[in-house]
């Protein structure tokens, strides 16, 4: 199976090229990507089967061998700093358990709070 690196990737147009070892350059449909990969980066090293489509090579059963590291992952905050906001974290936690404790879900726009803040604080104790 040929490789190469991603040239660029437009995830709100569902496509992109990328550059083969060759360096034939591939049309990267969305429909190629693995499930549940919805945008590539530049560079991102990729396997994937070529086909003659109506305007050229065209990519096929793309397989992601590596994934460029997010620059975000590497600025992680202090530990002091996430100790605040760990705490922070807990108390509205908290909240959201005694609202479940009386027999009711928090409104939509807390719950979208709750799960946003969740993920940053995941992201940078996993960075």
């Amino acid at each position: 199976m040929p490789s190469g690196k991603v040239k660029w990737y437009d995830a709100a147009k569902g496509f992109g090229f990328a550059t083969a070892e060759d360096g034939q350059e591939v049309f990267l449909p969305s429909s190629a990507l693995p499930e549940g990969t919805t945008t590539l980066k530049p560079g991102t090293r990729l396997e994937f089967g070529i086909a003659n489509g109506r305007r050229g090579a065209q990519a096929l059963s793309v397989r992601v061998l590596d994934r460029m590291p997010s620059s975000v992952k590497n600025h992680r905050k202090p530990a002091d700093e996430m100790a605040v906001i760990t705490e922070d974290l807990i108390k509205l936690l908290d909240g959201v358990s005694n609202t479940l404790r009386h027999g009711r879900y928090p409104d939509r726009a807390v719950g979208r709070k709750v799960a946003s803040i969740l993920r940053n604080v995941a992201d940078n104790l996993d960075a």
